[in-house]
């Protein structure tokens, strides 16, 4: 059997673009991974009409429905009453939920108001999903072999009962169905030449095995999703394919796994029992921040110069002031000594430099803009790489990071 959701995000904040829909992303990871396909993902404002209209569509395409949001104390959260309405239902207060959310306003010495008290008020023909994080419960509707669940849009409240109660309550629900990802991880060819490359073996794929591309600044991802009741066949099946893919596409693979460049790059530094050390200028940081995201970095990142003014490449990595004179700052010579003083500054094995002009906007130098220069020192070698970026600044930035943990980690591969 295979299991279909759909997820509806409710707020005007969401559609104005003030508060961003994490939540949505969340919730299709965890249901995934039970084996159930997102097929519909939507976002309304705090508007009757369109909540209900969106739930209709929801219920044509899907055996379960996840709401969130609009289930606060203000007038504009009234996801509540139409769900109330939605299923000629009436609210009745909780008295568990009303006690509970008594004690939060007790332990914090304010008074309660109507409005609060409200929030206790639930359908009657409702599951109440009782939420130790906030004052809002959830809400699980079972009805003509659908299942639709109202969780609160604060993300901590609303993950708190997914992972609690709603994926327990739906695991129950699955039996004999599955669902397996294999991922190829590519870099330094476009989505097109790559479509091209592979056409045959996705042209092979049974229906029951589908191909996606996902493409994240200039790392292209092949996502293989398989549906089956045999696991384990399944699987078998799904893997052959990654193979194939990885095999074809060997020239330019980067990993057969969906994690982070800068995990793969720490990955292969405590492999070789080696460490890292930046000095950063048009990225300000960002690649260091990158790779303090993975736990446990320390082991194998020493640390990151930030120097961002010219006068800090002298102060600070000691490069010669003779060279900063006779050569523009976002150029190879500068880059090579950035990264050896890195390496040398942080007692690393690798230093990696990274110089350039991030904006689009003309300026006195010769050097165009979007000029990007990366440099990798490894004992008496420095290696470099030029880059001509085109977008604005804050993707020049996000490139220009990722091009740095690319370089870096195939010279970390051939090393």
């Amino acid at each position: 059997m295979h299991i279909k959701a759909a997820i509806l995000a409710i707020g005007n904040e969401i559609l104005s673009g003030h508060t961003v829909d994490t939540n949505s992303v969340w919730i299709s990871q965890q249901l995934n991974k039970l084996g159930i396909e997102v097929v519909t993902r939507m976002a309304v404002g705090d508007d009757a009409q369109a909540i209900r209209k969106a739930i209709q569509i929801g219920e044509e395409n899907a055996s379960i429905l996840i709401l969130t949001g609009g289930l606060g104390p203000t007038a504009d959260d009234i996801t509540k009453k139409v769900l109330a309405d939605y299923f000629n239902a009436q609210l009745v207060c909780h008295a568990e939920v009303l006690a509970h959310i008594q004690g939060i306003f007790q332990k914090r010495n304010l008074p309660m108001l109507e409005r609060n008290t409200q929030q206790a008020e639930v359908p009657d023909n409702c599951t109440v999903l009782f939420n130790k994080m906030g004052t809002a419960p959830g809400m699980w509707f079972s009805y003509d072999q659908k299942i639709l669940v109202s969780l609160p849009g604060v993300p901590h409240e609303m993950k708190y009962l997914m992972a609690h109660q709603v994926l327990p309550k739906i695991q129950q629900t699955l039996t004999d169905h599955h669902i397996i990802f294999r991922s190829v991880v590519t870099a330094g060819q476009g989505e097109s030449f790559v479509a091209e490359r592979i056409a045959d073996i996705e042209d092979s794929l049974p229906p029951y095995i589908r191909l996606a591309y996902t493409v994240h600044y200039r790392v292209l991802t092949l996502r293989l999703t398989g549906f089956g009741k045999d696991k384990e066949q399944l699987i078998k099946e799904t893997e052959h394919y990654q193979s194939a893919l990885a095999a074809r596409l060997a020239d330019i693979v980067i990993a057969e796994e969906e994690i982070p460049l800068a995990e793969l790059v720490g990955n292969y530094l405590q492999i070789a029992e080696m460490k890292l050390g930046l000095a950063e200028s048009c990225t300000g940081g960002y690649i260091a921040h990158l790779m303090t995201q993975v736990q446990g970095s320390s082991v194998n990142f020493k640390g990151s110069a930030v120097c961002y003014q010219t006068s800090i490449k002298h102060d600070v990595l000691g490069i010669s002031q003779e060279i900063l004179d006779n050569n523009d700052v976002v150029s190879e010579i500068v880059a090579k000594e950035m990264a050896t003083a890195a390496a040398r500054k942080f007692r690393a094995d690798f230093g990696l430099g990274i110089t350039g002009y991030i904006d689009q906007v003309p300026s006195e130098s010769a050097v165009p803009p979007g000029t990007v220069w990366i440099a990798i020192a490894h004992g008496n070698e420095v290696i470099t790489k030029k880059l001509l970026l085109s977008y604005d600044r804050v993707t020049n930035i996000g490139v220009a990071a990722q091009e740095a943990l690319i370089f870096l980690l195939k010279k970390l591969r051939n090393s």
